[in-house]
């Protein structure tokens, strides 16, 4: 294929960048004080952007639940899906989940910040079955910081982010059977920590579909962006080659909110750290 996504280090690669940019956008939700109007709007606008920045802190609130999520990542023509379903820590984020990717079955875990992988019938160096990758180390190398991985005391800077100005109430809709508010929100990327290198990689603004429930949590969150590398990241400085650019849509359901997560670490000794195998799969190649 033109992008080479097939190659084992390629795909972690894309599944990082989906990983890293899933937690930004619903760390994004968040906020610490949903009680203050924002100012200049009417009161059903000012009241949905308060349900708005006050999601993600009412959805952590149940602390669990179980979560779809499918992916698009393409480049070049060519496309990468991958479907996902597990049990995720909205608190903290550690998760347990399969990934169906090119027909593929991934086993896959995220815990303490570490994103580990195991496919049947394949190997990591060494002969190890699980690859690591460390998924704050990731974002930092892409000059995101770590303040997207949901650290409920971060979220305070998202929230000063979103504004009436930000936030459409498109309606009511059923989403399994519940009852939600589809509201379509748009956040300046400029006012977001480390938000001048984030603006180089996914433009001025985040734009975001997220349905909300009765009880104002997250039941599902859309998104669509172009994600594009630091061209340091794609070329040396003498090749001259535009900086790579990803196209990204994601989908994340969920439900069954307290569902048990029971997320463990694989014994190191099993695992294969994969961390800057990947991050240079994916700003290499296309």
């Amino acid at each position: 294929m033109g992008v080479h996504m097939g190659s084992r280090g390629t795909k972690a690669g894309a599944i990082v960048v989906s990983a890293v940019m899933g937690s930004l956008a619903l760390s994004g939700c968040g906020g610490d004080d949903t009680s203050k109007d924002t100012g200049g709007g009417d009161g059903a606008r000012e009241k949905g952007t308060a349900q708005v920045r006050a999601a993600y802190d009412r959805t952590a609130e149940a602390e669990s639940a179980r979560m779809t999520v499918r992916t698009e990542v393409s480049a070049k023509g060519e496309a990468i899906t991958s479907d996902g379903k597990g049990v995720v820590d909205l608190a903290g984020g550690d998760s347990v989940m399969t990934v169906t990717a090119q027909d593929q079955r991934i086993e896959q875990r995220v815990v303490d910040q570490v994103l580990y992988q195991k496919a049947p019938g394949q190997e990591g160096p060494g002969g190890k079955p699980w690859i690591g990758i460390d998924l704050k180390k990731a974002a930092e190398q892409q000059g995101m910081g770590d303040q997207q991985f949901g650290d409920p005391a971060r979220t305070a800077a998202y929230a000063k982010a979103i504004t009436d100005k930000d936030v459409t109430e498109v309606g009511s809709e059923k989403i399994d059977g519940v009852g939600t508010t589809h509201y379509r929100v748009s956040v300046d990327v400029a006012e977001l920590p480390g938000g001048d290198r984030m603006r180089e990689q996914i433009g001025p603004t985040l734009p975001m579909e997220i349905w909300l429930d009765g009880e104002g949590r997250l039941r599902r969150q859309q998104f669509e962006m172009t994600v594009k590398a630091p061209a340091s990241a794609s070329a040396k400085p003498d090749e001259g080659a535009a900086p790579q650019q990803l196209k990204m849509s994601t989908v994340m359901e969920f439900s069954d909110f307290g569902a048990e997560v029971n997320a463990e670490a694989p014994p190191a000794g099993q695992v294969a750290d994969m961390t800057d195998t990947a991050l240079r799969s994916g700003g290499q190649r296309g």
